[in-house]
């Protein structure tokens, strides 16, 4: 599993052109499932995530998580993050999970995130061609592999 975590002041993301899902201060989560994956391990990466300190104190300094700030998160499914390139110029996407199996991993990390984060958690739709706008605070960008 890839994580790819933007600190953001914002971010919108649509669908056909649509409006779909909007955040205001938090942090919009990229999530990428392999082949490899499964549940066993969701607990901790949402443990981790919530406890994330990204976000800066009264002093400038990153020591507060999501929770701390009341920050909001989008979470888009990304399969694209197990693109690989070492051959030719083509990614190819055989290492990510095919979307069966992906979509009940995506879906169970959502609740496991919600479960431990005081915010509502926005979403993308799973396969669908997205859009997403966001303004970058920091920028702040982190990769979680797990």
């Amino acid at each position: 599993m890839k994580l790819v975590i933007q600190r953001v002041k914002e971010s919108n993301l649509k669908i056909d052109g649509n409006n779909f899902s909007s955040i205001g201060n938090g942090m919009v989560i990229l999530i990428g499932i392999s082949k490899e994956d499964d549940t066993s391990k969701l607990k901790k990466i949402v443990t981790k995530l919530s406890n994330l300190r990204i976000f800066n104190d009264e002093f400038g300094k990153m020591n507060k998580n999501i929770n701390d700030i009341k920050g909001e998160i989008l979470v888009v499914s990304q399969f694209t993050l197990y693109a690989d390139i070492k051959k030719g110029n083509r990614p190819s996407f055989t290492n990510a999970a095919k979307p069966i199996i992906a979509i009940n991993i995506y879906q169970k990390f959502i609740d496991e995130l919600q479960a431990v984060i005081n915010t509502k958690i926005k979403t993308g739709q799973f396969g669908a061609d997205m859009k997403i706008e966001l303004i970058n605070d920091g920028p702040v960008t982190i990769i979680l592999e797990n």
